[in-house]
This record gives C-alpha cells, sequence and structure tokens, in this order.
C-alpha cells in the first residue's frame, strides 16, 4: 500500500462520514440527554475505580 491509496481512504471516509452526519437530524433532545447521562455513567464508574484504586 503506498501513502496514496493510505491518503486517498483517509479521504473518502472523513467524506463519508462528513455525508452521514449531514443526513442526520440536528434536533433530538432525546439523543443528547441519552448521550449526556452516558457520559455522567462513564465519569462515575472512572471516579469510582480511581477511588477504589486509591489515585
Amino acid at each position: 500500500m503506498t501513502n496514496s491509496n493510505f491518503l486517498r481512504g483517509v479521504g473518502m471516509g472523513i467524506a463519508v462520514g462528513a455525508a452521514v452526519g449531514a443526513m442526520m437530524p440536528t434536533h433530538r433532545k432525546r439523543k443528547r440527554s441519552s448521550a449526556a447521562r452516558a457520559i455522567k455513567a462513564v465519569t462515575n464508574v472512572m471516579d469510582n475505580l480511581s477511588d477504589a484504586m486509591g489515585l
């Protein structure tokens, strides 16, 4: 695999990701709130683990 093939693949991936992201609806409060809840849960788990490990 040459460097140009790799860069071409990265460019295509970015383009496809941007196109899919543009097609997604932007005003969904449920998705945001569920994402916020997931981030809070992960943060709490990380805090609990760091406290248990004594960090």
